[in-house]
């Protein structure tokens, strides 16, 4: 089973798994919507596996109930995504924490889970890149937890910790099921549905559509290709000694490395940021972008450095190069007529 399974990264996990001839139960909320599910309907023709549609809603008690009971194994990846929203608590906090539950709760009522894989987040992990510095560290690794996230300073982020704590906290009450956590980076690469509303890429179509076309910020990440968010799940599924969390992340670079991986390959085909905005500029200027004073301080300027060790050891992930990603990404986006 797997939730959030017609999304971004849902849809290259539900391809990984009928490569591989598993029976996937795709939990969707509206099985009737063409934008959402042709896509999938298409790769079950041209894969051995066996794809189901169910309907379910993060914020609806039980509704999970009926595609668990039966299955082997949960892959929960539905949980917002977005910088986007109106009310935080009701948009971001409410359908991750309550989502989280009642899949979980939905394992513990099936009888045949065996094993839950949790899509969480790098952010889950750490909120503000300062947190590095701060809590004393060379790099973050699988032991740290985000400290700094609110409400109302990265309620994003902190959707994301608080689903992922619940998680835990529910996995230790039960012993049917074994949870294992995934913690991407910032994901990136081809969309498999022209209907995807990603954060990831409107990122891409921002950068593209020259929205940062006057500079781009001193701001680092750690990316992972979509391709290898998905398949990290599979492997964590097939794995029996997989435990704990991963974090996934095949590189950290700045928010201009981006810009110039595609500046090599398009030249000047679009609007792309040509110089890093000065700090100090963000501090007056940044609200423009959605930017808070906080953010910038505690974000703009400020390296990260993820350790990817465990996912490559134990889950054995060999991780798709960044330049190949943002590549394959802007090519998709330029077929689909994204952009």
């Amino acid at each position: 089973m797997i939730t959030g399974a017609s999304g971004y990264i849902g849809s290259w996990a539900v391809k990984d798994f009928l490569e591989k001839g598993y029976t996937v139960r795709a939990c969707i909320r509206d099985k009737n919507n063409p934008d959402k599910v042709q896509h999938l309907l298409d790769l079950a023709n041209e894969t051995p596996g066996t794809l189901e549609l169910w309907e379910a809603d993060l914020l609806k008690e039980g509704s999970f109930d009926a595609a668990a009971n039966g299955s082997a194994a949960i892959i929960h990846m539905a949980s917002p995504f977005t910088l986007r929203f109106k009310d935080a608590q009701k948009d971001l906090i409410n359908p991750a924490l309550q989502g989280t539950k009642n899949v979980l709760n939905a394992a513990n009522r099936s009888g045949t889970v065996k094993k839950v894989i949790l899509t969480s987040s790098i952010v889950a992990v750490f909120g503000d890149n300062l947190e590095m510095k701060e809590k004393g560290l060379s790099e973050f690794t699988e032991d740290q937890f985000n400290t700094s996230s609110t409400l109302t300073h990265q309620p994003y982020a902190y959707s994301k910790v608080l689903a992922e704590k619940e998680a835990w906290k529910m996995a230790e009450t039960q012993d049917q099921w074994k949870l294992v956590v995934m913690n991407p980076g910032f994901v990136m690469g081809p969309v498999l549905s022209q209907a995807s509303d990603s954060e990831s890429l409107q990122f891409m179509k921002d950068m593209l559509g020259g929205k940062y076309r006057t500079g781009g910020a001193d701001l680092y990440f750690g990316f992972v290709d979509v391709r290898d968010a998905a398949k990290a799940h599979r492997l964590a599924l097939e794995n029996d000694q997989a435990q704990g969390r991963y974090i996934l992340c095949s590189e950290t670079k700045g928010f201009m490395d981006v810009a110039e991986i595609i500046r090599k390959k398009y030249g000047k085909q679009f609007k792309l940021p040509g110089m890093k905005t000065p700090t100090f500029l963000l501090y007056f200027m940044g609200w423009m972008f959605g930017l808070s004073l906080k953010y910038v301080y505690r974000n703009i300027g400020r390296p990260i450095k993820l350790n990817n060790s465990k996912s490559i050891q134990n889950l054995g992930i060999t991780y798709i190069p960044f330049d190949k990603t943002i590549e394959d990404m802007v090519e998709k986006m330029i077929s689909l007529k994204m952009i």
